[in-house]
């Protein structure tokens, strides 16, 4: 039976003879439409300028010579694969009546032929299959992405961006760090705030002070730093005061709720909040793989082996929960999972903590998953006292 958030199949029967079926191949400048119109001989195909409203123009016309033909069109459903583009053409389309939906490139079945022919036309015949498929009903064709609105792709940002603009932090220092190894240079920290004073004093083994080109290289370095630092700075205050002073906006319960677990910091609830909870997954097993947290098993007749993890969900989750699990074997002892761990790892082998630890941060997640949802804390949880 179907279940409840089932993206992998459509729920509402299809008449074909009453349903305008699209897809799109979209690109930078052009794109190519594909459609199945009822009542008429041939498979339209339509390549356009990147324009949204010649799209809809586009579809409404064959529609018109769908009726012209005699046929009644009840439902007009158009999809395209998730890109470069995000989902903003969905969302566009929704709103003006049409069924927009996204589909998982990865789910989309592909030759693996060394040499294959790809063209944006074959592409469009092998989308129009997969998606007459899953409109049927029929499970293995495609799956779908759920589409966020503006106000939850926009409240990821902050996260997102921090998290890029922290590892541009540790490569900025990095390689200052190996501009001044390179000079036989140790020990100085370029990350601190006085250091582009001392770098005048610096001196290599030989002790010359540093060539004049470098010097300004490091200075520029520094001054690219001081504002990485300033920006992750300015992100984190916004957040802080965004979340003290509308703490009943939106997601802003949840993000306080999983912030009362001890080990959980803010930047980590704020991003399981709005990476995870925000979203309809059907169970705990969707929630495991949404976190990118499951095996990916190699069984071909007697060999049995796992070749690690599918890496197939959210990079994002998938590393802050590996370091969430290792947080919790200090700060969360009395958790059930953690003693699970604990007594599947005392006496293991060699490496197998780093195995074991997978299994209790997909553990750990779907407990938060819970938490979030229902409210009720589990067994064994330590929380900071309420406010």
């Amino acid at each position: 039976m179907p279940q409840a958030n089932d993206m992998s199949r459509s729920l509402t029967a299809l008449d074909q003879d009453s349903t305008l079926i699209a897809v799109v191949e979209l690109s930078q400048k052009t794109w190519l439409i594909g459609a199945s119109v009822p009542g008429l001989p041939r498979h339209p195909l339509k390549k356009i300028a990147a324009d949204e409203k010649e799209l809809l123009r586009v579809l409404l016309r064959w529609r018109d010579e769908a009726i012209k033909a005699g046929r009644e069109i009840k439902r007009l459903a158009v999809a395209f694969e998730a890109g470069r583009d995000g989902f903003w053409l969905a969302r566009w389309l929704r709103a003006r009546d049409l069924e927009a939906y996204v589909i998982h490139p990865s789910s989309i079945p592909v030759p693996r032929e060394q040499r294959r022919r790809k063209t944006d036309r074959l592409d469009i015949n092998m989308l129009k299959r997969a998606f007459l498929g899953w409109l049927r009903g029929e499970p293995d064709h495609c799956s779908m992405a759920a589409i966020p609105t503006l106000e939850a792709e926009d409240a990821k940002r902050p996260g997102r961006e921090r998290e890029k603009l922290v590892g541009e932090r540790t490569r900025l220092v990095n390689r200052m760090k190996g501009t001044l190894a390179r000079l036989g240079i140790r020990g100085f920290k370029p990350n601190l705030r006085k250091a582009p004073e001392r770098v005048a004093d610096l001196r290599t083994p030989e002790g010359v002070a540093m060539p004049e080109l470098t010097q300004a290289e490091l200075r520029r370095d520094m001054a690219r730093l001081a504002l990485v630092k300033a920006q992750i700075k300015e992100i984190e205050v916004a957040r802080e005061k965004r979340l003290e002073t509308r703490p009943n906006a939106g997601t802003h319960p949840t993000v306080h709720l999983l912030t009362r677990a001890v080990g959980v910091g803010i930047e980590t609830a704020d991003m399981l909040t709005h990476e995870v909870m925000v979203r309809e997954l059907r169970d705990e097993r969707a929630v495991g793989r949404y976190g990118g947290l499951t095996g990916a098993p190699d069984e071909s007749g007697a060999k049995r082996r796992e070749k690690g993890l599918a890496k197939t969900g959210n990079a994002r989750v998938r590393r802050g929960m590996l370091q969430l699990a290792w947080r919790f074997l200090t700060f969360q002892p009395d958790l059930a999972e953690v003693q699970w761990f604990r007594e599947r790892t005392a006496d293991a082998k060699p490496g197998t903590r780093k195995t074991m630890i997978v299994a209790l941060a997909r553990k750990i997640l779907i407990m938060l998953w819970r938490l979030a949802k229902s409210g009720i804390v589990p067994q064994g949880l330590r929380l900071h006292p309420a406010a």
